[in-house]
Parts: structure tokens; sequence; C-alpha cells
């Protein structure tokens, strides 16, 4: 029969790898943004085409429960069912998606400052310390891995492990933030790319040219930014 629904045409997305599943839906919840046309500036004052803003998650709770599962199941493949005793998240961002994922492991969710407090107990983690246990480190997103670093010292420095650091959205143009943790014993593990959000957005509209203007970026941050602050000027 013309027209007829089947499996395949109910549930499109069930060929799609879970990196593929996640950009749709950041790009569908406008947690990533791309626009050459009109570039964002970072605290840094570096022109840029693309914008991560991974705390629009919180604010879609189907969006962000199909993303968590996904982590859960990326984590159980990569590291094991049982791999950890408490998921902590890094002040501020990490923080709700430590809650959400903590929830679905069933497990002790705590935080990391940035640095102690400096007063009261001049703590470091909240939530419950427990020597030896296995950290489980949650962050919304990984450029070059600095922050990361700063969290895995505080882990370790509580005397608990810390052999995983989980994100949403990984860059995956900086070589280092997965060689740097990889060196102190951590793996990154990211659900997507910028690579996986190219291949997803011409789905969601965006033209060519404006992917290709994205590309010449993660090819070189400090070129385009150098052309595109002449061309303003």
């Amino acid at each position: 029969m013309t027209g007829a629904l089947t499996p395949a045409s109910l549930t499109p997305d069930w060929h799609k790898s879970p990196a593929a599943v996640a950009a749709d839906i950041l790009l569908e919840i406008q947690a990533v943004h791309i626009r050459p046309e009109e570039p964002f500036t970072f605290t840094s004052g570096r022109l840029s085409p693309v914008y991560v803003d991974c705390r629009k998650i919180i604010a879609f709770p189907r969006a962000r429960r199909r993303l968590m599962r996904l982590g859960v199941e990326m984590l159980a493949h990569k590291a094991g069912v049982e791999a950890f005793d408490i998921v902590a998240g890094g002040e501020t961002a990490g923080i709700p998606f430590a809650a959400f994922m903590a929830e679905l492991l069933d497990l002790p969710m705590a935080y990391i400052r940035k640095k102690p407090k400096g007063f009261g107990r001049n703590a470091r983690i909240e939530g419950e310390v427990k020597d030896g246990a296995r950290v489980l480190l949650v962050e919304d997103l990984a450029t070059d891995g600095g922050s990361k670093l700063s969290f895995v010292d505080g882990i370790r420095e509580a005397g608990m492990e810390c052999a995983h650091c989980f994100v949403v959205f990984h860059y995956g143009v900086f070589p280092q933030s997965v060689t740097d943790l990889k060196a102190r014993g951590v793996d990154l593990h990211g659900l997507c790319t910028w690579w996986d959000v190219l291949a997803a957005a011409p789905a969601r509209g965006y033209t060519e040219a404006q992917l290709d203007e994205v590309r010449a970026f993660l090819a070189d941050p400090e070129a385009w930014d150098a052309r595109h602050r002449t061309a303003t000027a």
C-alpha cells in the first residue's frame, strides 16, 4: 500500500549512532549554535562561528533524559556497569548533569569546587568523601581539558580515585583534551563532537557555506579569527 507506515518510518533514528542522536538533539534545542555571518565573541576575545551552551539542556526534560541515558549506556560499555561509587560534578556547569547521571546510576553525588571555599570546613568537595571511592567526574563540555585536570587533582587529593570523565559535548579539535587527561590516567568520554554536529546540521537547515566556515574555524581557530576580525574592522 502506497504510503504505508513501517517500523523504519516510525522510528527514523534507530539506525543512528548515539553520537548522531546526541548531535541532533543539541541542534534541536539550540544548545549548539552555528552563526558564521555574525560571529560570537568568547571570553578570550576570540571570534567564533560556533557556540556551545550545554546549560540549555536542563530546560528540556525529555532531551536531557535521552542524553543522560545515552551517556550511561556509553559508560557501561567503555568503563563497566559497576565501575563507579560516586558521581561528581565540576563547579558549576557539571553539577546538574552529575545529578541526572547519579540518579540514573543509583549512586551518591558530590560536586567539586574550583578551589576551597575559604571558610568553615574549607572543603573543596561537597558531599560524602569516601577513601578509595571510584569517582566519575562529570562536566558539560570539554575544550582543551584544562579544568578537568584541576578537578581530578581535587578528587585524588581527597583520597579518592578518578579514571573516567564524562562530558555531553567534546569539541574534538584540541588533542590535548584527551592526551593530557590520559597522561594522568583518566579516559575522556564525550557523547558527541563538532564533527557529529556538522554531519547532522544539513537536516536542520544549515547551508554548506555555513558549514564550510565552521570547518575552516575548527581547522585553524586563530586564522579564522584573524580573517574575520580584519573583515569587520
